[in-house]
C-alpha cells in the first residue's frame, strides 16, 4: 500500500522526462437529450492530481469501436494529438422506452494529456457506421479557470499488481463502493480475488505482465449499495445502484463527478467497481467502467463478462434474458467486434477464423435452447417477485448452466468459428462467432473472436 505523495514521486521518476512531466486534464460535460435529439454543454476542466499515465507511443485510437470518439486537435495546425473511442450511459438510455417521451442529463468526461498549446476538442458520434462531429470546444492550457485543486482523497492506494511503468502498461483501477472503513480489509480481499479471476482467464492470463492493477476504496457510511426494487437506498461514495433502467440486476452509477474525483488518485485507463453486495448484478460500458456485486455466487463469471464489455467493447451475445432496451428499428451492422448482422456473408468481420467446411450461417440447437431458456426466465421473474432468498436464484442459475453446457457442447460445430443466429438481444437477424462464449452464457471462456478483440486493446496501451 502506498500513499499519494509517494505515488506522485514514483510516477515522476518513470518513463521519459517529457512524458512524466505531462499533467492529466479532464473535461467534464453534460450530455442531455432523448431518443431523437441530444445536446452537449461544458461543465468544467480540471487538472487531476497525478501525471498522465497513458502510453505516449499510442495516442491515437484506431479501434473503430464505440458509439463515440473524442479527438484533441492542435488549434493552430489542426493536427490530431490524441483520440479515444467510448460508449456512454446516455447512449444506452436513449434506446429505452423512457427516452421516447422524456429528457435526461448525464455527466460525462474526457481525459487526455495536458497540451502545450491551445487545442480544439471534437466529440464525434457514430451515425450509420461513420463518425460525425456533434460538438466541439476549445481548451487553452493557460486558462485561469482550469481547476487544479485536488479533490478529497478516497484513502490509501492499494498496489495489487505492479508490472512496470504506468506509461507502458494497461492500468486497471479497482474501486470499492458500499464498504465501510471497517470493511476495507474485505475490499482488499475482494479486489485481489477479482484480479486473480481476471488473470486466470485467457487471453488476460497470457498478458498478465502487461497490466498494473490498483485499488481505491472511499469509505461508506453504511455497508452495501442501493437496491430500489427492494426499498433499499444508500448514499455511497460512488453512487452505484441496482435497478438501472429498471433492470433489477443492472448496476451502474450516474455520479460521474464522484467517480472521476475518486479515480483521479490512481493511474488508470480502465475501472472496475466492486459493490459490497451479494445479489446477482453488474454492468459494463465500453471505455467507461464495469461493475460487479463482489459477494455474488457468480462473481467470477459476472466480473469477467462485464469487464469484456468495458475493456474491448464486446456485445452481449445472449438474447432470451429480459433487458430494458428497445428493438432497433433497422438492422445495421453492429460496431461491436463479436456480433454481426450478416448483411454480406462474404464480408463477415471474422471471416479469417472460419474453416472452409463451416457453413455461414451456422446451424445449432437454437429451438431447443430457446424453449429451455425462456422457461428459465419465467422462473427467474417468479423468484424475484416472491422475494425469495438469493440462494434460490443461485440454484436456478446452476441448473441453467448445467443444461446449457451439455446442450451447446453437443453441437456439431461446438468449438468452431462461424455465424450462429441469436445475439445482441435479438433472436433473429444478429449472429455470434461461436456457439458458446462467456458473452453468451455463464461459460468460463472467451471465444476466439472475443479473445482477439481483447488482445487488440491490450496492444494499444502496453508496449
Amino acid at each position: 500500500m502506498i500513499g499519494f505523495r509517494s505515488l506522485i514521486l514514483a510516477c515522476l521518476s518513470l518513463g521519459s522526462v517529457l512524458h512524466a512531466a505531462t499533467a492529466t486534464l479532464r473535461l467534464d460535460y453534460f450530455h442531455t437529450g432523448n431518443s431523437k435529439q441530444e445536446y452537449f454543454s461544458l461543465d468544467r476542466v480540471v487538472q487531476e492530481p497525478l501525471p498522465w499515465p497513458g502510453n505516449p507511443s499510442h495516442p491515437i485510437d484506431d479501434s473503430q469501436l464505440g458509439n463515440y470518439i473524442f479527438e484533441v486537435h492542435d488549434r493552430a495546425s489542426d493536427r490530431l494529438l490524441y483520440s479515444r473511442a467510448f460508449s456512454s450511459i446516455f447512449a444506452e438510455w436513449s434506446t429505452t422506452e423512457e427516452a421516447e417521451h422524456a429528457n435526461r442529463t448525464f455527466s460525462e468526461s474526457f481525459r487526455f494529456p495536458r497540451p502545450a498549446s491551445p487545442v480544439r476538442l471534437f466529440l464525434k458520434e457514430r451515425q450509420g457506421g461513420v463518425f460525425y462531429a456533434v460538438w466541439s470546444t476549445d481548451i487553452y492550457p493557460s486558462d485561469k479557470f482550469i481547476d487544479s485543486s485536488p479533490p478529497p482523497s478516497p484513502g490509501p492506494l492499494l498496489e495489487i499488481l505492479k508490472s512496470g511503468d504506468p506509461t507502458t502498461k494497461v492500468d486497471l483501477l479497482i474501486l470499492g463502493d458500499g464498504y465501510t472503513a471497517a470493511e476495507r480489509p474485505k475490499f482488499e480481499k475482494d479486489a485481489r480475488r477479482f484480479s486473480d479471476t481476471l488473470f486466470a482467464t485467457s487471453p488476460f492470463r497470457e498478458h498478465r505482465n502487461d497490466f498494473n492493477v490498483w485499488g481505491l476504496c472511499p469509505p461508506a457510511a453504511e455497508s452495501g449499495i442501493s437496491r430500489p426494487s427492494t426499498g433499499v437506498h444508500r448514499r455511497t461514495p460512488l453512487g452505484t445502484t441496482y435497478d438501472t433502467f429498471d433492470s433489477e440486476r443492472y448496476v451502474l452509477t450516474t455520479d460521474n463527478h464522484a467517480l472521476r474525483d475518486a479515480a483521479s488518485y490512481a493511474p488508470y485507463e480502465f475501472i472496475e467497481i466492486l459493490v459490497n453486495n451479494e445479489t446477482y448484478g453488474g454492468g459494463g460500458i465500453f471505455n467507461l467502467y464495469a461493475t460487479l456485486a463482489a459477494d455474488s455466487d457468480w462473481a467470477a463469471y459476472l466480473g469477467v463478462h462485464e469487464f469484456g464489455h468495458h475493456f474491448a467493447g464486446l456485445a452481449d451475445e445472449y438474447y432470451t434474458s429480459d433487458v430494458a432496451y428497445q428493438s432497433p428499428g433497422k438492422r445495421l451492422e453492429p460496431w461491436e467486434p463479436n456480433v454481426t448482422a450478416l448483411l454480406d456473408p462474404a464480408k463477415l468481420k471474422w471471416k479469417d477464423l472460419v474453416a472452409a467446411d463451416t457453413p455461414i450461417p451456422t446451424p445449432w440447437h437454437k429451438d431447443e435452447f430457446e424453449t429451455y431458456s425462456r422457461a428459465i426466465q419465467v422462473r427467474r421473474r417468479e423468484i424475484r417477485a416472491s422475494g425469495k432468498p438469493e440462494s434460490e436464484m443461485n440454484k436456478l442459475f446452476h441448473e441453467e448452466k448445467l443444461h446449457e453446457d451439455e446442450l451447446l457442447a453437443s453441437d456439431k460445430y461446438a468449438g468452431k468459428v462461424g455465424a450462429f443466429e441469436g445475439a445482441n438481444y435479438q433472436a433473429k437477424g444478429y449472429y455470434r462467432p461461436q456457439v458458446n462464449c462467456i458473452m453468451f452464457t455463464r461459460d468460463d471462456k472467451f471465444c476466439g473472436v472475443c479473445s482477439r478483440a481483447i488482445e487488440k486493446i491490450i496492444a494499444m496501451y502496453a508496449q
